[in-house]
């Protein structure tokens, strides 16, 4: 493949409107329990495509790995009415915006978990990190993974040993610390992945 025929790396603006649509129609419930309801929204402005957006989050969400997998969690995404939190995947300069209203320092860099907004950094979702930068796809599942984690109260935790899953709820943007790169809060065998408490 020649250079100029390589897909062109996303351009990430540092900053929009600070407004937001929402993606229409709805998911059905997934896990059991009540179901928490939540809105996807991107920044206006963006080159993203709402369903497309709406759909990796659903799918992320209704994975078996997933938080569904505690046997108490259910999440089922909607467009209208009330709603438990809202994911929103936004510029870093407006997710620092947000999330620094509620205290939340995320440098343009990171992605947070504020009061009823679960904000997804832009940059990371196009670019994901070094360790994730062959599979972003992969990388969003960590992204909604552990900020819907912060939603469920869980905090962060480390990395359990040398060549462990690395936790959902690790920081794995801050380092892997030894442990072999895993996006899911549950493995496959419904085992939930995790590790020292950290601060």
């Amino acid at each position: 493949m020649s250079p100029s025929a390589r897909p062109s790396k996303p351009v990430v603006p540092a900053t929009g409107p600070g407004t937001f649509t929402t993606a229409p129609g709805a998911s059905a419930k997934v896990g059991t329990g009540t179901a928490l309801r939540y809105r996807v929204e991107v920044e206006d402005d963006l080159e993203l495509s709402l369903t497309e957006v709406a759909k990796q989050v659903e799918s992320i969400l209704g994975d078996p790995r997933g938080w569904t997998a505690d046997g108490k969690s259910a999440f089922q995404r909607v467009s209208g009415g009330a709603t438990d939190f809202a994911l929103r995947v936004a510029t870093p300069g407006t997710v620092d915006k947000i999330c620094g209203q509620h205290g939340l320092d995320t440098g343009g860099e990171y992605n947070c978990s504020a009061a009823e907004n679960v904000m997804v950094n832009l940059r990371r979702w196009e670019l994901a990190t070094p360790v994730y930068a062959k599979d972003v796809t992969a990388y969003r599942a960590l992204i909604i993974n552990h900020e819907v984690g912060h939603f469920l109260h869980h905090g962060h935790v480390g990395c359990p040993g040398a060549g462990k899953p690395a936790p959902a709820m690790m920081q794995q943007i801050k380092g892997m610390h030894g442990c072999v790169p895993n996006v899911w809060p549950y493995d496959e065998d419904g085992r939930y992945i995790t590790g020292p408490a950290v601060p």
